[in-house]
Formats: structure tokens, sequence, C-alpha cells
């Protein structure tokens, strides 16, 4: 076949699609949420030491949403080649702008070593990350949906997902690695370095898995039968595919809100207002992100069985209704209550994300697919991600109670789980037949 010999003639197996896959994507969030976690926790004092913690974190947490604003971007980009010269290609080019950003961050000097240039550079190399990472999903999704068969690609499909708790996951657990075998001291002169450091062997593992992997094969066929490819596939996207766009920013609002609030602004709040210590609130996120790494394909497998919209549903609305008994057992002081609050709010996020790649993945033509899914994926990056830590952080200086967050948290939700109830079912669909 024509197809064939566009990638040597050797179709890979779906497995090791789905691993490199995993592998890769774990790399790249690994090395995004790595920078989130860090946020919370430490750049505060080394790159805003003028301003008194909760101040500094709000900042730090600025140049933290300044990533979602640069996704979009890559987003479009990376669509747009992606669509015109392949999945592959570009999926290993931002492992490698991801990588070399975040072992930059990692050697960079501080706030009291080079001053106002310090956070400058935080900043630049931030959005070098969100950019990186802004083309990688819709690749990495694509890449096991379009290799996968229609019965099951909800569960082929969330494996990249999986490697969002597994990236946040690997993060977690080497920032409390570090902050358990160290003083405080020492974390904040240079153990904190060393997980972003580590990026560097990731990565080199991340290029040798993927770079095993061969093209889409209805990439390849749909570029054949097109005869040339798309000019701007992201006008096509906009032009033909406008509600698809909309309903997956109405998907990813509540679940996208609702991850960074539950792995990044709890943290603030455990450290911060419940005054536990920073080992036991990365400790109750590792539980968490462990669980929902098995909780995603679960979730997914059963979309691919009972369909798409009735999962989503139910992990959307469960999470707004869970919103309100998650801080007050945050604050609890108890630590089995804290890992509670976490577990089931990753569970019921899993819900959402498990089936998410699929129900995106399932509204485009193969032609404009990297373009269309990775607009609607990164959408809601600006307005809903970028600024959920710093939204909930000032509601709740404002009244200096969690209850107006559990609030925005919950509304949030309710938006993603009513969206879900009102898309049209697109289990089993043939991705061939969309046109």
């Amino acid at each position: 076949m024509a197809s064939e010999a566009l990638s040597g003639g050797q179709r890979t197996p779906l497995r090791r699609v789905v691993m490199a896959s995993l592998v890769g994507t774990t790399i790249e969030w690994y090395d995004f949420f790595l920078y989130g976690s860090a946020a919370a926790l430490v750049f505060n004092r080394l790159f805003f030491p003028e301003y008194d913690p909760l101040t500094g974190t709000l900042l730090a947490f600025a140049t933290y949403a300044l990533g979602f604003v640069a996704r979009p971007v890559g987003g479009i980009v990376f669509g747009h080649f992606g669509d015109r010269i392949g999945r592959k290609r570009l999926l290993m080019l931002s492992l490698v702008m991801m990588g070399v950003a975040t072992v930059l961050i990692g050697l960079m000097p501080t706030y009291a070593q080079i001053g106002i240039w310090a956070p400058i550079l935080l900043i630049l190399l931030r959005l070098v990350q969100g950019f990186a990472v802004g083309g990688e999903w819709g690749g990495a999704v694509l890449m096991a949906a379009e290799h996968g068969d229609a019965a099951r690609r909800g569960f082929w499909a969330s494996w990249p997902q999986a490697g969002v708790p597994a990236g946040n996951l690997l993060a977690a657990g080497v920032l409390a690695l570090m902050a358990g075998l160290q003083s405080e001291a020492d974390f904040l002169e240079w153990g904190w370095r060393v997980p972003f450091l580590l990026s560097a062997v990731l990565v080199v593992v991340g290029w040798y898995i993927r770079n095993r992997v061969t093209e889409s094969r209805l990439f390849e066929e749909a570029l054949i039968e097109a005869e040339v490819p798309p000019k701007l596939p992201a006008m096509d996207v906009l032009r033909e595919r406008p509600k698809a766009i909309l309903l997956g920013a109405g998907l990813r609002w509540g679940e996208n809100i609702s991850y960074y609030i539950l792995t990044v602004f709890s943290l603030t709040y455990l450290v911060d207002v419940a005054a536990e210590t920073r080992s036991l609130a990365l400790n109750a996120l590792l539980i968490g992100a462990a669980v929902q790494f098995f909780a995603i394909p679960a979730f997914a497998r059963l979309s691919d069985r009972i369909g798409r919209r009735p999962v989503y549903a139910f992990g959307g609305l469960g999470l707004a209704a869970w919103s309100f008994a998650l801080f007050p057992l945050l604050g609890s002081g108890e630590p089995l209550a804290i890992s509670a609050a976490l577990v089931v709010g990753l569970v019921l996020h899993g819900a959402m994300y498990g089936p998410q790649a699929a129900f995106i993945t399932e509204l485009f033509p193969t032609r404009i697919r990297y373009s269309g899914v990775s607009i609607a994926y990164q959408l809601t990056a600006i307005v809903a991600g970028s600024l959920a830590p710093i939204i909930a952080l000032w509601l709740y200086q404002r009244d200096d109670s969690a209850l107006p967050v559990a609030l925005y948290l919950g509304v949030s939700c309710a938006v993603s789980g009513v969206a879900a109830l009102l898309a049209r079912e697109t289990k089993g669909i043939e991705l061939e037949s969309i046109r």
C-alpha cells in the first residue's frame, strides 16, 4: 500500500504506540507539573522574596499561569504542522523543547543572585514549556486513537491521559523525596533543582521510545486522499467545526479548573492556610495521583461500553458535589481525611479525563484533526486552568474562607457535566467516516 511506503511498510504494534504515548506524555507533564508544585512550595521564596508568603505565592502562580497562555499558541502551531507533515515529528520536537526548558529552570540563578532578571528568565522558560505542552497533547492522543480500533478507542486513547497523573506523581514524588531527605534550608538552596535537572535523563528515554513508533496510518491515508495537505488547518477547523470547538471547551472547562485546584492550589492551602507540612501535602497528592492513574483507563473503558456522555457527566456533576466536602476535609488536620479529599476528587476528575481524549478526537475529520483537538483542548487553558489557582487564592484571601473557592469549583464542574449531557454520543464511531 502507498500508506505503508510512507512509513517504511511496517506498522507499529498498538501496545508499543500506546506505551510510547504514555511515556512521552508522562515526561512532558512531569516537566510541566514540576513547575506548578515548585511554584506552590518554593518559587515564592526564591524568586519573589520581597513579599509575604501568600502574595509571593500569588506572583509565582502568575508565572505559572503564563505557561497556559502559551499553550493555545503551541496547539495551533503544532496542529498546523501535525496536519501537514505528520504527528510523530511534532511529538519529538515538543519533547525536546520541554526538556531543554525544564533543565534550564533547574540551572537558573535566583532573585538573590541576579535580581529582577531571575523572575524574567523564569517567565521566558515557562512560556517555552507552555508552547511545547500545547502541541504535545493532540499528537500523543491521536497517535493512540488513530492506531487503535473503534470498539476500544476510549481505552487506548486514555493512556496518554494517564500520563498526566503519572507525570504529576513523578514530579510530586521527586519533590517529596528531596524535601523529606533534606533540611528546609538545603531544599531551598539546591534540593529543588534536582527534579528539574533529572528531566534531561527522562527526555533521552522518551526520545528513544517515541522514535520506534511509525506515523499514524489514518493521517497517511488522508494525506494521500487529499493529495495536498491543508494550507491552514486551524482556519478550516474554525470554519467547519465551530460547534465542536465550543463543545470541547465546555467539556474541558470544569475538568481543567478542577485539576489545577486539586493539584496546585490544594498544596498552597494545606501548607500556608492549614499549616500542614510540605511532606504531608505532597504525600497526599502522591496518593491521589497514584489512584487516578488507574481510574483514568478504567473510566475510559467504561465509556467504550456505556458511552462517553454518562461517564463524563458523572465525573463533572459528582465533582461539583464533592467540592463542598473538599476543603473541610483538607482543613481537618487528619492525614487520612486529607488524602481521602484528594483521592475522591481526582477519581471523579478521572471520570471526565478518561473518556475525554476519545470524545474530543471523535469530533473532527482526520485531515484537520490535530488542529481541531489541539484548539478544542487548549482553548480553555488561558481562562480556565491558568487562572484557577490565582482565582482560588484570591477568593480565599478576599473572604478568608474556602466556601467561595468551593462554589467556583462546583459551578465550573457542573458546566462540564451539562456539556457532556448536551453532546451527541460518539462511542464506536469510525474515524474514517467523519467528514
